[in-house]
């Protein structure tokens, strides 16, 4: 695909043996994050607990850009962990290491091990808006209303 970004990634000490995140297939919007837990200290997580997991890498998003890590289907369906603040967003100015929030709302503890793929990392656009302060907003049919407020 032409004009995607180009993003300098750094594996670090404790990465350098996992693979890059990479599309999957042909037509994946995003890339598989894998944990950088030691090999011989595999993490658990035992049900609602939450941890910051080391992917190993460290990365230089393009001005315009974010990385926007989200969780990954799979282990949300059949262990109940998932991504606390998805998406978390990796800002185009962030060079630490990206950390992946996983929350076990499962029943069962959930072991993370070394090289197991826990979200995905998607490359997206960045807007920035400009804000133009009024005394009133113009009407629409919803109006004001909140939450639930269109029906189910």
């Amino acid at each position: 695909m032409s004009g995607s970004p180009v993003v300098a990634v750094k594996r670090l000490t404790h990465g350098g043996d996992l693979p890059l995140p990479a599309y999957e297939t042909a037509h994946a919007a995003g890339m598989d994050l894998r944990a950088a837990v030691p090999d011989d200290a595999p993490l658990t997580l035992r049900p609602g607990d939450r941890h910051a997991v080391p992917t190993g890498l460290a990365m230089a998003i393009p001005p315009g850009f974010e990385g926007q890590v989200r969780p990954r289907s799979g282990l949300a369906l059949r262990h109940g962990v998932t991504c606390l603040n998805a998406p978390g967003t990796v800002d185009a100015d962030y060079r630490g290491e990206v950390m992946v929030i996983l929350i076990n709302l499962g029943p069962e503890d959930f072991v993370v091990r070394r090289g197991e793929r826990i979200a995905q990392l998607l490359i997206a656009p960045v807007s920035h808006a400009t804000w133009r302060e009024v005394a009133e907003l113009d009407d629409t049919t919803r109006g004001a209303g909140g939450f639930g407020s269109t029906g189910r």
